[in-house]
C-alpha cells in the first residue's frame, strides 16, 4: 500500500538531486571556480520545467489532493496552497529562465539577479516537497481508502523513471545533463 508515496517521494528525490546539482554548480560558477555553461543550466531548468511541473504536480492535483479533500477536511487549506503553488509553477520557471537569459546576455553582471531567482525558486520547492512529505502524506496514510489507493497508485506508478519520464521521453535530457555537466554534479568535464 501507499505504492503512490513512493513514487512521488522518489520524483522528489530527482528534483532535489536536480536542484543540488544547480546549487552545486552556481556556488561554483559565482566563486569563479568554473566557466558558466548556459546551455547545461538551461538543459537542467528544462528538466524541472518537464518532468515536475507537467508530470509530476498534475497528478498530485487530480489524483491525490482531489481525493484526500474529499476525505480530510483537514487537509483542505494545506491543499489549496498546494495546488496555488502548482499553479505558479509555470511563472516561477519562466521567472528563472529569464533571470538565465539575463546572465547569459550580461556575463557576470547579470549572475547575481540569476542567482537569486535560483535560490528563490529552490527555497519554494524545498518547502513545498516538504509540505507534501511531513503534512499531506500522513494525513493521506490516516484518511484514503483501499479504493482511493488503487486509483491514486495506478497513476502515479504511470509515471516510470522520475529521470526519464512515463515513456521515456526525458531520458536523453538527463542523460545529456549527466554527461554535460562538471564532477560532482555529473561525467562531464
Amino acid at each position: 500500500m501507499y505504492k503512490s508515496l513512493d513514487v512521488i517521494h522518489e520524483e522528489h528525490r530527482a528534483l532535489a538531486a536536480m536542484l543540488g546539482g544547480l546549487r552545486t554548480l552556481a556556488v561554483n560558477y559565482s566563486a569563479g571556480r568554473l566557466k558558466p555553461d548556459f546551455e547545461l543550466l538551461a538543459s537542467m531548468i528544462r528538466y524541472i520545467d518537464e518532468v515536475p511541473e507537467k508530470v509530476h504536480h498534475p497528478k498530485e492535483d487530480q489524483y491525490l489532493f482531489v481525493r484526500l479533500r474529499a476525505r480530510s477536511p483537514q487537509a483542505a487549506a494545506i491543499i489549496a496552497e498546494l495546488e496555488a503553488e502548482h499553479a505558479h509553477g509555470t511563472a516561477r520557471i519562466a521567472d528563472l529562465r529569464a533571470a538565465l537569459d539575463e546572465y547569459r546576455a550580461a556575463g557576470h553582471a547579470g549572475s547575481e539577479h540569476f542567482f537569486a531567482a535560483l535560490n528563490s525558486y529552490m527555497e519554494q520547492e524545498w518547502r513545498h516537497m516538504n509540505r507534501e512529505e511531513y503534512e499531506i502524506f500522513p494525513l493521506a496514510r490516516a484518511h484514503l481508502t483501499a479504493e482511493d489507493w488503487a486509483e491514486i497508485d495506478a497513476a502515479f506508478l504511470a509515471n516510470g523513471n522520475p529521470w526519464e519520464g512515463p515513456a521515456g521521453e526525458y531520458a536523453s535530457l538527463f542523460t545529456r545533463i549527466v554527461n554535460q555537466a562538471p564532477a560532482p554534479v555529473g561525467l562531464g568535464q
